[in-house]
């Protein structure tokens, strides 16, 4: 699930764009993914086509196991979410956009024979602008915050379990538990905040999120990479990764598909009963790998126990949105940042636009926006655009701006609350694994990366197999 976009270190002030997570294309391959078995009987039902759960498939096939993915949207790939262009045939991705340039990876990509290269970012002209009022933050300057990274690296490198997940010692070092705002104060590392802001997109408020958090989603390993380079797509259409894992996976992947009721058993098959284009059907399982965000309005048709539904009851989750707009007014060689005028750190206020960006294609631009919880689409569809009204030095076209393409990546980042991790919350959640069955993977065990959470996954997979 994340990267994001990242840059390079010299390019760092241009902005760091978190990947966020997207959605793979959607291939019409409805003849090939409809199971005909009334009775689906397999080693493993993976639950969730994201990132996660089609790289897990993936390799639970190629290490001897039966597989059959439930995803309830049309198409795998979670957060991977590439645009086609119907006039120029160009693509843009809008959801993942990088990853770490790590053998998983490389391999992951070479067992489909999709070639990987490693990903620039040409700079742009930028412009400050608080996008409450529309004014030109003409001042505003980033800074050079090298120096101020490097003193965060010396803090990251004090916790190198973070890159691996949530195995966080007992007890939880106080650091990780301070609201960001204050563990940057106490540490001067002020010059860090906007270009970690920047990068940690879909956080909400950075500032008041558990500092834990914070250094999951930008930690050493991002820091290396935006001085060694991240790896993309060479045809740049980060989708196809899926639609081949689709073509492969054929009718064991079930599309448009939700649970209807679970029986889980601890010795011998559990029971998964879903709905399906074709109709109800039934998958018995050996093991189960839920690989999609476990909150409670999320598990329907779950036979939760007591402890399960405690656990996942204490998420609360911020909200990020993607997209491309056409008709904005707004030269393609120009990123507009938000910038709060008078905030702390400059940072703008959210729900609100983090910045919108130029593409590979003339004429359509790429639109972040962020909230603290989760809105309504078209609420943040129309905000978006009112925004983009109020941009001065802006172009008037006939058309008024609109949307090519638009996804919710809701949602996001799921957390908890420092006093909730201090008592042991992570402890508990790892301690599920295996528990009736049942194994868990995705970025609320980790974070929004998909480079490690295919590392995360891979470890996972001999616990799954393990007889």
């Amino acid at each position: 699930m994340k990267k994001y976009t990242r840059v390079s270190l010299k390019l760092i002030t241009f902005g760091l764009w978190r990947i966020s997570a997207g959605l793979a294309e959607r291939v019409n391959l409805d003849s090939i993914n409809c199971a005909t078995e009334s009775i689906i009987t397999r080693d493993v039902a993976v639950i969730g086509g994201g990132s996660s759960g089609t790289y897990a498939a993936i390799r639970l096939r190629d290490i001897g196991q039966s597989v059959v993915v439930v995803e309830r949207n049309d198409r795998l790939g979670g957060h991977t979410h590439t645009y086609t262009d119907p006039v120029t045939k160009g693509k843009i991705d809008i959801g993942v956009e990088i990853w770490q340039d790590w053998d998983i990876v490389r391999n992951f990509f070479s067992r489909f024979k999709i070639s990987l290269t490693k990903n620039e970012f040409a700079p742009s002209a930028v412009q400050y602008v608080d996008y409450r009022t529309g004014q030109l933050v003409s001042q505003y300057s980033p800074g050079n915050a090298t120096d101020a990274l490097t003193a965060y690296a010396t803090q990251l490198a004090k916790y190198p379990y973070l890159e691996f997940g949530f195995d966080l010692p007992n007890p939880v070092p106080t650091d990780l538990l301070l609201p960001f705002g204050d563990f940057v104060e106490k540490y001067a590392l002020d010059d860090t905040v906007p270009t970690i802001f920047k990068y940690a997109q879909g956080l909400g408020n950075i500032l008041h999120q558990p500092t834990l958090y914070v250094m999951k989603n930008f930690g050493l390993v991002d820091l290396k990479s935006i001085q060694e380079g991240f790896l993309t797509t060479a045809k740049h259409d980060n989708s196809e990764i899926y639609e081949r894992a689709l073509a492969e996976l054929g009718d064991n992947a079930l599309l448009n598909t939700s649970i209807v009721a679970t029986k889980r058993s601890i010795t011998g098959y559990s029971s998964i009963t879903v709905t399906t284009p074709c109709g109800r059907r039934e998958i018995r399982a050996k093991k189960i790998l839920l690989a999609i965000p476990p909150k409670l309005d999320n598990l329907d048709g779950f036979d939760l126990d007591a402890t399960e539904k405690s656990l996942f009851q204490q998420f609360g989750n911020s909200a990020y949105y993607t997209g491309v707009l056409r008709y904005t007014g707004i030269n393609d060689n120009t990123t507009v940042q938000n910038i709060g005028i008078n905030t702390t750190y400059h940072l703008p206020v959210l729900p609100g636009i983090y910045s919108i960006s130029p593409s590979v294609i003339p004429g359509l631009l790429n639109v972040k926006y962020g909230s603290p919880t989760a809105l309504a689409d078209v609420q943040v569809q129309s905000d978006i655009i009112a925004s983009v009204q109020r941009l001065p030095n802006r172009t008037i076209s006939v058309e008024s701006p609109e949307f090519a393409i638009f996804a919710s990546h809701t949602p996001f980042e799921l957390t908890v609350s420092s006093s909730a991790i201090e008592s042991g919350f992570y402890k508990r959640l790892y301690a599920m694994q295996g528990k009736r069955s049942t194994y868990y993977t995705g970025a609320a065990f980790h974070t929004q990366d998909s480079s490690l959470l295919w590392r995360f996954t891979e470890q996972l997979l001999p616990l799954i197999v393990e007889k």
